[in-house]
């Protein structure tokens, strides 16, 4: 047998940008304009988030499901000073759908510009200057046992699947035009263009009581779908018929990201949501007996070698 290290296979590998991209908007809730940089990142740093308003010391904020704070109607993550970044989610979509591993997200205030209420502009930054792939595999995160939370009506579980991302998502409301609607996502499919389109929305009965707490404060018609009773206030209405679905989706996708690896398993849910989803891969995570590290398998076969920090593969 012919023994070599793994760094041949594309999709095996760690993944960076190629060059630091720019972009700016507004934040959805506190509605303060913020500059946006994505710069390359090393091997095995993960998802870093850093404020370049604040002191330097205090500015590191890591993207893990553990830093996630009040999640009520968008991602927020916090460290331990307190400093925050938040509406995270589609940012981190699209991380795990183009295979971004290592990436440093740096931004002059606490929100994430929220564009056109969809990930369509962070897909068209990231195509536009490229992947670089890095000298270390990924590890995927295999789930072995199911993991159900169970909240009222809403319902949220992760079970084994091989090789492969499924989330399935009902969505249920009590409006004439949104009604409830379920969709199945398979990551292997390879086109994410539909949900990486979706918009966020909201009802409009609903915007004085989101205001009332202090959010939406950037929201208008260009960043969010608008429905009021059984029509859509935007002049172009939707873009696909499951964008409403659609969205929910993207938003898990991204919350999933917290984990800091993809996953090998199906997500089923009910209403879910941001809290949900946190919840879900707290209880997951908590047990080793429900996960373990495995590295993705074409026609090597990938082992654990404990005198060195990479992997060894051997060819049969």
């Amino acid at each position: 047998m012919t023994f070599c290290i793994s760094y041949t296979m594309s999709q095996d590998l760690q993944k960076t940008i190629n060059e630091v991209v720019h972009l700016n908007g507004v934040g959805l809730h506190n509605g303060i304009k913020v500059n946006l940089f994505l710069k390359p990142a090393d091997i095995n740093e993960g998802i870093i988030f850093k404020r370049t308003d604040i002191e330097n010391s205090k500015s590191i904020i890591s993207a893990n499901y553990k830093n996630v704070n009040s999640p009520f109607l968008c991602t927020k993550i916090k460290n331990a000073y307190g400093v925050s970044v938040s509406t995270i989610e589609h940012l981190m979509a699209v991380f795990y759908g183009e295979g971004v591993d290592n990436i440093i997200v740096e931004i002059d205030a606490p929100e994430i510009p929220i564009m056109d209420g969809s990930a369509f502009d962070f897909v068209e930054a990231i195509k536009s200057v490229g992947l670089k792939e890095q000298d270390q595999l990924k590890k995927y995160i295999k789930v072995l046992k199911k993991v159900e939370i169970k909240d009222g009506p809403k319902y949220i579980s992760i079970e084994p699947l091989e090789k492969d991302l499924i989330i399935d998502f009902e969505l249920i409301y009590k409006n004439s035009l949104i009604r409830t609607r379920r969709r199945e996502f398979r990551l292997s499919d390879g086109d994410l263009t539909p949900i990486y389109n979706a918009r966020t929305f909201c009802l409009y009965e609903d915007i004085d009581q989101i205001k009332s707490k202090g959010l939406a404060k950037g929201g208008s018609l260009e960043n969010a779908i608008v429905v009021k009773e059984n029509r859509i206030l935007n002049e172009d209405g939707l873009r696909h018929r499951n964008e409403f679905v659609d969205h929910k989706i993207l938003d898990c996708l991204g919350d999933i990201m917290l984990l800091g690896h993809r996953i090998f398993g199906k997500i089923r849910t009910s209403q879910g949501g941001h809290l949900l989803t946190n919840t879900l891969l707290r209880e997951f995570f908590a047990d080793k007996l429900n996960w373990e590290f495995e590295y993705l398998e074409k026609k090597e076969k990938v082992l654990k070698d404990d005198s060195y920090k990479g992997s060894i593969v051997v060819n049969a």
